[in-house]
């Protein structure tokens, strides 16, 4: 199993950032997918979770109307589309697998992690 993350990087206050996950090693279209982030000093928190299907999502309350998860089974990928970022959201962001969305969304419980990458939101 291997899951790579792209798109991170610097933006400003306000800015937009999209994230992607590729995902191999495992039947993609099987599995829950989730997005996490941890900021430095801070426990990894769950941002957003996504069905195997795709049409049942959830999200954190703090990035409720900003942030979308989707995904492509044709592609093995899964996005996190950042809008109106805040300082607040700087961290590293970390994709996730597991079979079930009751497991995805419990950091303790996900067997597959990325590797995560940096999102950084500063003026």
């Amino acid at each position: 199993v291997q899951l790579v993350e792209s798109g991170g990087g610097l933006v400003q206050p306000g800015g937009s950032l999209r994230l992607s996950c590729a995902a191999s090693g495992f039947t993609f279209s099987s599995y829950a997918m989730s997005w996490y982030r941890q900021a430095p000093g801070k426990e990894r928190e769950l941002v957003a979770a996504i069905i195997n299907l795709g049409d049942s999502t959830n999200y954190a309350d703090s990035v409720k109307g900003r942030f979308t998860i989707s995904r492509d089974n044709a592609k093995n990928r899964v996005y996190l589309q950042m809008n109106s970022l805040k300082p607040e959201d700087t961290a590293v962001y970390y994709c996730a697998a597991a079979r079930l969305l009751a497991t995805v969304v419990v950091s303790r419980r996900v067997p597959y992690w990325g590797q995560g990458t940096q999102v950084t939101v500063s003026s």
